[in-house]
């Protein structure tokens, strides 16, 4: 494993210094309606099959060995029965490259003209990037980008 992939706890954090070699390896939404955010990730170009829409979790490979899971909020509570959704604002963002510009702008037409929040429209960011965000069904940010020049 190389050193960049691997975690440090520094002392004066969490505990002493110490090298847990973790990596990063599953990025996981929890989902009120798991058939209507499924078909919101298919739009976007995942490949997941029909019948995981009435499944309580659900894993696609997205490259690299990371996964994106989903849950319903029925399977987290399942074993953690206090849990509540964040209030007041997203907690994460997921982010997807597109070719070009103008695929920032028609990924962004087409899943609004699909029903998606665009929450918002393509414009050029200060960074250098063409820029839009959906919100997923159930409020997660999924921002669009490519570099401008």
């Amino acid at each position: 494993m190389s050193d960049a992939s691997k975690t440090t706890v520094r002392s004066g954090s969490y505990g002493p210094d110490m090298d847990l070699s973790l990596r990063p390896s599953v990025i996981e939404l929890v989902v009120d309606d798991m058939a209507t955010t499924l078909a919101f990730y298919r739009r976007l170009g995942l490949d997941l099959p029909p019948e995981a829409d009435d499944a309580p979790h659900v894993e696609v490979e997205l490259g690299g060995g990371v996964r994106l899971a989903f849950d319903t909020t029925a399977t987290i509570r399942s074993f953690d029965p206090g849990w509540t959704a964040p209030a007041g604002g997203h907690r994460m963002a997921l982010a997807c490259a597109c070719e070009s510009p103008a695929a920032v702008d028609a990924a962004w037409a087409a899943m609004v003209e699909a029903g998606a929040d665009g929450h918002l429209a393509p414009w050029d960011a200060p960074w250098g990037m063409r820029y839009a965000v959906l919100r997923d069904p159930d409020g997660t940010p999924v921002d669009l980008f490519a570099p401008l020049g």
